[in-house]
C-alpha cells in the first residue's frame, strides 16, 4: 500500500507540470506515472481484499461518465469514442485510485503538498522563462504552455499553500508551501491572464479568513508574506501586462472578454436544439459550427461545455459532484472548513473562463476534498466500540456489569414472648 502511495504522490506532483516531458510513442509524462499508479493500487486491492465504500461523490462521479457514455452509445453512436470521453473515463479511475489509497487525513495532506511542490516547478520555469525573453514576449509560460491554463493551475495552489504553510507539522514543508505565496503569485501575474487574477483573488481570501486564528508570531510571518509576494510583483511584473490585467473591468462592461461572449452567446442557441442530451463529448466545435460558421477550439467556460455536450441532464450530474463535495465540506469545523470551501470556489471560479472540464486539477481537488471531509469527520474510539463519526449518536453497547450491594450480616433479633 505504502509503493502505492508514493506512485499515487508522483503522480500528483507532476499534474501542474504534466506537459513538460512528452516521451515519443507514449505520451506526456504523467501519463506514464498515472499507468503506474493505477496498476499499483489494483495489486494493493488485490493484496489487501479491501474496497472502500463510495460516497455520494464517487457515485456523482461514476453517473456523469456513465451518462457520457449513454448518449454517444445509444443516441449518436459514433465509429470511435472521442478523445474526451476516454479523458473523464481515465479521470474517474483518478478518483477511484485516491479515495482508495488515500485512506488518511495525513496521506491526502501529502497530496496536496505534492501538488504545491509540483506547481513549484511550473512557477520557477515560467519567471526563468521571463529572465531569459523578457524583451521577446508579451505573455510567459512554462514550456510554451497556455498562459491561461498556467495560471489557473498556479491559483489553484495558493490556499493549498497557505493552508500548509501554517498548520503542517514538518518544518520543511511549512516553510517550501510559505515561500510558494511570491513565487506562485509572480508565476501567475507573468502569464497576463486576468482570469488567473481572478481566480487567485478568490484563492487569497484563505488569507483574512484565518487571520483571527493566528498566533502572534504567524500573523506577523503572514504579513511579511504578503508585503514580499507584493513587493516582487511590483518590481518584476512587465508593464505591458500590468496594462492588459488593468482592462478586465473594461472587457467585462463591454461584454467581450477577448471575444469569448459571442461564442458563449452560441453556445446557448446549440444548447437550445438539443437541451436534454446534447451532442455527446468532444462535439462543441461541431456544436457552434453552424451559427459562428468556424470551428472555435474551445467553449471557454466549462460549465457551459458540459451544457451544450452532455446537455441538462448530464449538467446536473457534473454539477452534483460540486454539490455533494460542498455538502460534505460543510460538516467540518474551523480553519479545515475555511480552507477546504475556498480551495473549492477558487477552482469553482477558474472554470469559468477555461473549458476545465475534463481537466486533472479539477478532478484532482474535487477528489482531495471529498477524502478530507470523509477523513476528518472520522472520530476513532476504543476498538470494542469501532469507528464512530462526528455527529452520530454515542456509543450504546452493553455497560459494564455493575457491582450490587454488598450484603452485611446481621444478628438475628429473637421475639420475646
Amino acid at each position: 500500500m505504502s509503493i502505492a502511495y508514493a506512485a499515487v504522490w508522483f503522480f500528483v506532483f507532476s499534474l501542474p507540470w504534466e506537459n513538460f516531458i512528452v516521451i515519443p510513442g507514449v505520451g506526456v509524462f504523467s501519463r506514464v506515472i498515472g499507468a503506474a499508479a493505477v496498476a499499483l493500487t489494483l495489486v494493493a486491492m488485490v493484496l489487501t481484499g479491501r474496497f472502500r465504500r463510495w460516497q455520494p461523490f464517487q457515485y456523482a462521479a461514476f453517473l456523469f461518465v456513465l451518462w457520457a457514455a449513454g448518449v454517444l452509445l445509444i443516441v449518436y453512436n459514433p465509429p470511435q469514442m472521442p478523445k474526451k470521453f476516454w479523458t473523464f473515463v481515465q479521470l474517474f479511475v483518478m478518483v477511484w485510485m485516491i479515495w482508495e489509497i488515500a485512506v488518511s487525513r495525513s496521506r491526502l495532506i501529502g497530496l496536496l503538498s505534492a501538488y504545491v511542490l509540483g506547481a513549484y516547478v511550473s512557477a520557477l520555469d515560467t519567471i526563468l522563462l521571463f529572465r531569459r525573453e523578457a524583451g521577446a514576449m508579451k505573455r510567459f509560460a512554462a514550456a510554451g504552455g497556455d498562459p491561461n491554463d498556467l495560471a489557473m493551475t498556479l491559483a489553484a495552489g495558493i490556499p493549498m499553500a497557505w493552508y500548509l504553510g501554517m498548520t503542517n507539522h514538518r518544518p520543511i514543508v511549512r516553510w517550501a508551501c510559505r515561500a510558494y505565496l511570491p513565487i506562485g503569485l509572480l508565476g501567475i501575474a507573468l502569464t497576463g491572464s486576468r482570469g488567473g487574477m481572478v481566480a487567485s483573488l478568490v484563492g487569497l481570501l484563505i488569507v483574512p479568513l484565518t487571520m483571527t486564528r493566528l498566533s502572534p508570531g504567524k500573523l506577523a510571518l503572514a504579513i511579511t508574506l504578503l508585503a514580499v509576494s507584493g513587493g516582487v510583483a511590483v518590481a518584476y511584473v512587465p508593464k505591458t501586462i500590468v496594462t492588459r490585467l488593468s482592462t478586465t473591468t473594461t472587457e467585462v462592461e463591454d461584454l467581450s472578454l477577448g471575444g469569448r461572449f459571442r461564442i458563449w452567446k452560441a453556445g446557448f442557441h446549440a444548447f437550445e436544439q438539443r437541451p436534454l442530451i446534447g451532442y455527446g463529448s468532444g462535439s462543441f466545435k461541431v456544436a457552434l459550427l453552424p451559427e459562428l460558421g468556424y470551428a472555435t477550439q474551445v467553449a471557454h467556460n466549462s460549465y457551459l461545455s458540459v451544457l451544450v455536450e452532455e446537455g441538462f441532464i448530464g449538467l446536473l450530474l457534473y454539477l452534483s459532484m460540486f454539490i455533494s463535495v460542498f455538502l460534505a465540506l460543510m460538516r467540518l469545523r474551523g480553519l479545515e472548513r475555511r480552507f477546504t470551501l475556498v480551495l473549492l470556489a477558487t477552482i469553482a471560479v477558474a472554470m469559468l473562463p477555461l473549458s476545465w472540464d475534463d481537466r486533472k486539477t479539477v478532478w484532482f481537488v474535487l477528489a482531495a476534498l471529498a477524502g478530507l471531509a470523509r477523513a476528518s469527520t472520522m472520530v476513532w474510539r476504543p476498538a470494542a466500540s469501532g469507528p464512530q463519526y462526528a455527529g452520530s449518536p454515542p456509543y450504546r453497547g452493553p455497560a459494564p456489569a455493575r457491582p450490587g450491594p454488598i450484603a452485611v450480616p446481621q444478628a438475628r433479633r429473637g421475639t420475646s414472648r
